[in-house]
């Protein structure tokens, strides 16, 4: 059995796409998975699932919130061997002095993050820019509204990738382990 996390992205902002924790945990298990739980109010749901294929549960989820909710929410899944390694990968811990300022950005697949390449070569000073595998590293050291470097990337991702801050990032990483 392998434990996933699906990052949903824009739940519960403002007054939009509203879905309650209790509502997500119901659905992902009216879709199979197994011990589904939630961390904060933002979309981040841990569950279990044998030989679990990342890219099926995140269509699974979409559809299944979009029948249920009636709005769509693009979803990411990644497995708790995958977030490992993301944090053990994150180049920029040593910028970071608060981490609700340090970001990652987490993709379906390392394609998703190419239009933002670019924005490795360029000099973001303060802030800073790194990317993963599936994932892009933003420290805005400013703040997250008032990144340049935030509205560079989101402008060049679209809405490919779903960012959560390092304080959620570890969590997530707590959670999966419980």
């Amino acid at each position: 059995m392998a434990t996933c996390i699906a990052l949903l992205r824009g739940i519960n902002v403002g007054r939009a796409k509203r879905i309650a924790m209790a509502d997500l945990r119901q659905l992902a298990s009216d879709l199979g998975y197994l011990n589904a739980r939630t961390l904060l109010n933002s979309g981040n749901l841990v569950f279990e699932q044998a030989r679990p294929s990342p890219a099926k549960i995140a269509l699974a989820l979409e559809a299944a919130i979009e029948a249920q909710c009636g709005f769509t929410s693009h979803v990411v899944v990644i497995t708790a061997t995958e977030l490992n390694k993301i944090i053990q990968a994150n180049p920029l811990l040593d910028q970071m002095e608060d981490p609700s300022r340090l970001l990652v950005a987490f993709a379906s697949k390392a394609s998703d993050l190419k239009t933002a390449a670019p924005l490795v070569d360029e000099d973001w000073g303060p802030d800073a820019f790194a990317l993963g595998d599936r994932c892009a590293y933003l420290w805005a050291a400013n703040g997250i509204l008032k990144s340049n470097l935030m509205k560079q990337f989101e402008r060049l991702t679209k809405k490919a990738a779903t960012s959560r801050n390092w304080a959620t990032v570890l969590k997530l990483q707590a959670l999966t382990s419980q």
